[in-house]
């Protein structure tokens, strides 16, 4: 049973990446995540992706990837009939999240000590770029300023070419996977003790996080980190190399699978050589190294050199594009991908991505595809219980 969030309503007031991306991980987990749009043209993703037809339909590409397994309804939370309607939704809810700048739902009235007066538990989470507080908080954030600012770009890329962006949204995506975390947590504590809570994620805050090594080899060692490209600072041969026909990661981290590697290319003298016989002496002359394995490798290929490399325990992987990773054996089992037909703008299947986790075996895949704007309203607010239903406030 892969519902684990089953009967847990959560409401998604987010756009673009981050906050939907969060929504998008309850509601693959069984959540009920109505999204919550602006009516001029709902969240600005239905406009972003790669298919101009897709994007003026309201279904881009970029709104498809994560939204999967919601329900959308349509309110203008600056006129007070659709706020009144926005309360009784919250009034049925277990958690809120929103990405909008620090202060704007304050300002509408909807701020997270109003909404505790409809529902006194209410999970509330806030996704910005620098948190609720602190001189940046009112500054705007995409996901390549966070990048820019928390320093991973500047560890990106080769010594010549860096700083460069990582080449997803990887700030947005972080941001999402922690608030998704944290909301989950912050329920746990709702159904024993019937306590809310206000969970303040700033993106730049989870980057650092997630740069915990480096950032510990700069306060802990004393060591700036510098961009090294594909190679790893913390053990040599770890990294890419050129084979006789395409690119293979290997990782040979501990002693006795660099021993096996050299053995395996043909090349057992090198485990002996002074220069590369120890750990610290590897990555001091990683570059002689990498001349000598890469000469070795040109004699097959990488997908050749990857089977008899993992299976003599040397960990090796070719370095494939989207297109050959979606095709392989390993992601084709696993059931990474959900497939809809008859989606609204769309006169193809689609195609969207599940989580990274199994539940008991089990993967979990959305439910019904990505919803058109405002395609639920009818059933969303009939659904409420009598005494959540629109009426007047005092």
């Amino acid at each position: 049973m892969t519902e684990l969030l089953s009967g847990i309503r959560v409401l998604d007031l987010t756009n673009v990446l981050a906050g939907p991306y969060c929504a998008y991980q309850l509601a693959l987990l069984g959540a009920d995540v109505i999204k919550v749009e602006a009516p001029q043209g709902g969240d600005l993703a239905r406009q972003l992706g790669g298919s101009a037809k897709l994007n003026s339909a309201g279904m881009g590409a970029s709104f498809l990837a994560q939204n999967a397994g919601k329900r959308s309804v349509v309110l203008d939370l600056k006129k007070q009939a659709d706020r009144e309607r926005f309360f009784d939704l919250v009034a049925s809810a277990d958690a809120l999240v929103e990405n909008f700048r620090p202060g704007v739902m304050d300002r509408l009235g909807l701020g997270y000590e109003a909404l505790k007066t409809v529902r006194p538990g209410l999970v509330y989470c806030a996704i910005s770029g620098f948190g609720q507080t602190g001189p940046m908080r009112d500054n705007p954030a995409y996901d390549q300023i966070i990048q820019g600012l928390s320093g991973i770009m500047s560890i990106t890329g080769t010594p010549e070419a860096a700083p460069l962006r990582v080449g997803y949204p990887v700030a947005d995506t972080l941001g999402g996977l922690v608030g998704a975390f944290a909301i989950a947590s912050a329920l746990v504590r709702q159904k024993t003790s019937g306590e809310g809570a206000f969970l303040d994620v700033s993106m730049l805050e989870c980057i650092l996080s997630a740069l915990g090594w480096p950032v510990s080899n700069y306060l802990t060692a004393g060591i700036d980190p510098m961009p090294m490209g594909n190679e790893n600072m913390t053990a040599a041969p770890s990294g890419a190399f050129r084979t006789g026909d395409g690119l293979i990661n290997i990782a040979a981290n501990k002693q006795e699978q660099f021993v096996a590697l050299c053995r395996l290319i043909g090349r057992p003298e090198l485990a002996s050589d002074v220069r590369y016989a120890e750990r610290e002496t590897r990555k001091r002359n990683r570059a002689a190294l990498k001349v000598e394995i890469e000469d070795a490798l040109a004699g097959a290929s990488a997908a050749a050199w990857e089977e008899t490399l993992n299976r003599a325990g040397v960990p090796a992987g070719r370095v494939l594009t989207i297109p050959q990773v979606l095709a392989e054996p390993q992601v084709l089992e696993r059931q990474v991908t959900a497939h809809f037909d008859d989606v609204a703008g769309m006169k193809k299947p689609l195609t969207v991505l599940r989580g990274g986790f199994m539940v008991d075996g089990e993967a979990p895949l959305p439910t019904k595809p990505p919803p058109a704007l405002g395609e639920h309203m009818s059933e969303v607010f009939a659904d409420l219980p009598p005494r959540t239903r629109t009426k007047a406030r005092a």
